[in-house]
C-alpha cells in the first residue's frame, strides 16, 4: 500500500501543479473526453476522490451517497451531469481546495489499510490495493486529457506499471462489457518501461502477443489512444481485437479517439 499510495499522490500533485497555473481560458479548454472542459476533468476527479474517501472511511455514508446522489439518475446519460454538478458550481480556487482536501483524506485512509482489506464501490467490493490502483489509473487517464489539450508532454509516471497491470487484468472485462465472448486464446504482453526495463505478463510461448512501449499500452487500455496511433505491435487476431476494445475502467462500453487523431 505504501508504494501505490506514493505513486497516486505523485500523480495527483503533478496534475495539481499543471492546472494550478492555468488562466480562466485554460480552464475552459475542451478536451477529447466527452467534450469536457479542463475544469470538468478536475470536477470528475474531485467528485470520485470524495466518494472514494467515503468508501474508505465510512461505508454507511457511502451507501447513503449511492441512494441519495445516484438514486436520482434515470439513465447513463445523466451520470456526468450529476457527478460534475458540484464542482461546476464552484470557482476554480474552491474546486481545487475541495479536491486537495478530499484526496488528502483519501490517502490517509488508504495508507492505514492492508492490501487485502475490502472496500465498497459501485460494483463488487474491491481490495484496498485494487481500489488505489483504480484511482491511480483514473487520475492518470484524465490527466492525459489535460496534457493533450494543453499540448504539453507529461512527465513519466512512477505508477505506470500499476496501470499496465490493471490493463492486462481487465482483458476479460473488455470483451464481456461489450457483450462479446471472452476469447480463450492466451496473449503474452511484453512492454518496455521508460527506464528500459522489460515488464511481461502471460506465457512467453503464447502464439499471440502485444509488445511495445508501456506508456503506449496504458494509453490504449485507458482509451486515450487508438492502437494504430501507437508503437504497439499486435501479433494475432485476439491480440488485435483486445487492443481495439480494451477498457481498464468500469462503466458502459466506451471508445477512445479514432485512428489518426494522434498519428
Amino acid at each position: 500500500m505504501k508504494q501505490i499510495c506514493s505513486d497516486l499522490t505523485w500523480e495527483q500533485e503533478t496534475l495539481d501543479a499543471l492546472v494550478s497555473g492555468l488562466d480562466a481560458a485554460g480552464w475552459q479548454l475542451v478536451t477529447l473526453c466527452d467534450g469536457w472542459t479542463v475544469k470538468d476533468e478536475i470536477c470528475h476527479l474531485a467528485y470520485f476522490d470524495h466518494t472514494a474517501r467515503l468508501a474508505a472511511t465510512d461505508a454507511d455514508a457511502f451507501t447513503r451517497h449511492i441512494i441519495e446522489d445516484l438514486g436520482q439518475i434515470k439513465s447513463m446519460d445523466e451520470v456526468a451531469e450529476v457527478t460534475l454538478a458540484r464542482g461546476r458550481a464552484m470557482a476554480t480556487d474552491d474546486l481545487m481546495a475541495w479536491w486537495r482536501a478530499e484526496r488528502r483524506q483519501l490517502m490517509e485512509a488508504l495508507a492505514a489499510l492492508s492490501p487485502r482489506d475490502r472496500l465498497p464501490w459501485y460494483g463488487p467490493p474491491m481490495s484496498a490495493l485494487s481500489f488505489a490502483t483504480a484511482r491511480l489509473m483514473e487520475t492518470w487517464a484524465h490527466g492525459q486529457d489535460i496534457y493533450d489539450v494543453l499540448k504539453r508532454r507529461r512527465p513519466v509516471s512512477p505508477g505506470l506499471r500499476h496501470i499496465a497491470h490493471l490493463g492486462v487484468k481487465t482483458f476479460g472485462w473488455s470483451f464481456s462489457n461489450r457483450g462479446l465472448d471472452v476469447p480463450d486464446t492466451p496473449v503474452h504482453v511484453a512492454l518496455t518501461a521508460p527506464s528500459g526495463e522489460s515488464w511481461t505478463w502471460g506465457e512467453e510461448t503464447a502464439a499471440e502477443s502485444v509488445r511495445g512501449p508501456a506508456e503506449d499500452f496504458c494509453l490504449v487500455v485507458t482509451q486515450r489512444r487508438h492502437v494504430d496511433d501507437t508503437a504497439l505491435v499486435c501479433t494475432g487476431e485476439t491480440a488485435r481485437r483486445w487492443m481495439l476494445v480494451a477498457q481498464a475502467f468500469a462503466g458502459p462500453p466506451d471508445n477512445g479517439p479514432p485512428a489518426g487523431t494522434f498519428a
